[in-house]
């Protein structure tokens, strides 16, 4: 059996992002013949694959492509942060964004039927869960249009890719108000973009709720309709984007800001990895 020296076992861990026992096992089997311990960590893995199905996927990155008037994002997930900064990961990201972009896929479904040089997105990534040793998933995918698109990406670690994404669609000159909306959606997460967009199923519960609420608190009954507008306020508040406070000034609404700005913003997404 060829000696095994921790330079093989350094470049396969970052050609594939394996583990380290993995990989010199691999590598012993294979006589340190890195082509060949790949093929064997492919098999070991591909075998594996129904052990990690039920596997909880926390870490991963948030891609985006963006075009003209367009953008797309996508949640790539796997299991831990070691395989989330590793290059191999990163590129299986980067190829997997390329693919849906191609493809012009707006939904999950379609996304992972997508082309991706002669297999399909979900056969890539399985291929590379395979390799890797961890339950790799595309979770989610998000197209925003309109005439204009601000992105902002986040990473919550220096060494981790991007962990938080956002788009935001607007129409206006003023560029740099519409990132900075951008960046207040990174963590303020509204749902919906106006009270109006709100479901009216969703707005009469949250009524009903605060209602009971403020009956059991033994306000008066002459009081509840202002005490319960002022509680639908702060429900909007909290999962409209434009009713929000701005992150920058909290005495502005986004509202008054963008106005301010002269800018209208048509839709927006954020995908979280883990969310």
């Amino acid at each position: 059996m060829a000696a095994v020296t921790m330079a093989a076992v350094k470049e396969l861990r970052e050609r594939l992002g394996a583990g380290m026992m993995d990989s010199k096992k691999a590598l012993e089997e294979a006589n340190g013949d890195i082509e060949k311990a790949i093929e064997i960590l492919r098999l070991q893995g591909a075998k594996g694959v129904a052990k990690r199905e039920g596997r909880a996927t926390t870490e991963g990155l948030v891609a985006v492509s963006e075009n003209e008037g367009s953008a797309t994002l996508i949640e790539l997930a796997c299991e831990t942060d070691f395989v989330a900064k590793n290059a191999k990961f990163v590129e299986l990201g980067e190829k997997v964004l390329a693919a849906v972009v191609a493809a012009g896929a707006e939904d999950l479904e379609s996304a992972l039927a997508a082309d991706a040089d002669g297999q399909t997105v979900a056969e890539l990534i399985n291929d590379d869960a395979a390799i890797i040793g961890e339950k790799l998933e595309l979770r989610r995918v998000a197209v925003v249009k309109g005439d204009k698109v601000a992105v902002y990406m986040h990473r919550t670690s220096k060494d981790l890719p991007p962990q938080v994404g956002v788009v935001v669609a607007y129409s206006g000159s003023d560029d740099e108000t519409a990132r900075a909306i951008a960046q207040h959606i990174s963590f303020a997460d509204p749902v919906y973009l106006s009270r109006e967009d709100v479901p009216a199923e969703e707005v009469k519960k949250e009524e009903e709720i605060v209602t009971e609420i403020a009956k059991g608190e033994g306000k008066p009954e002459a009081a509840l309709p202002k005490i319960i507008e002022g509680r639908l306020t702060g429900f909007f508040k909290n999962i409209a984007l434009l009713e929000q406070p701005y992150a920058r000034d909290n005495k502005l609404s986004v509202q008054q800001v963008v106005d301010q700005a002269g800018i209208t913003i048509q839709g927006f997404a954020r995908l979280k990895v883990g969310a």
